[in-house]
């Protein structure tokens, strides 16, 4: 018997889509299906963990400005 499983359509740049299928490589929690290159089903009940794993990811993707640049 056919099973369903609930899911939010997520959109968003291809840079941010590649983040989160690397995020789902190690153990596909997330993603129930890639629709295209800006589009994904994530699991409904994992969506605030994916945020969450994203925002860290990108918080340390992001540049830090010296102290001296702000003169």
């Amino acid at each position: 018997m056919p099973r369903a499983i609930r899911g939010v359509l997520v959109q968003c740049d291809p840079s941010i889509k590649s983040i989160i299928v690397k995020i789902d490589a190690g153990d596909h929690a997330f993603i129930v299906e890639e629709l295209d290159d800006q589009t994904l089903v994530i699991k409904e009940n994992m969506l605030p963990i994916l945020k969450q794993k994203l925002d860290d990811i990108l918080r340390e993707t992001q540049a830090v400005p010296d102290e001296s640049d702000m003169d």
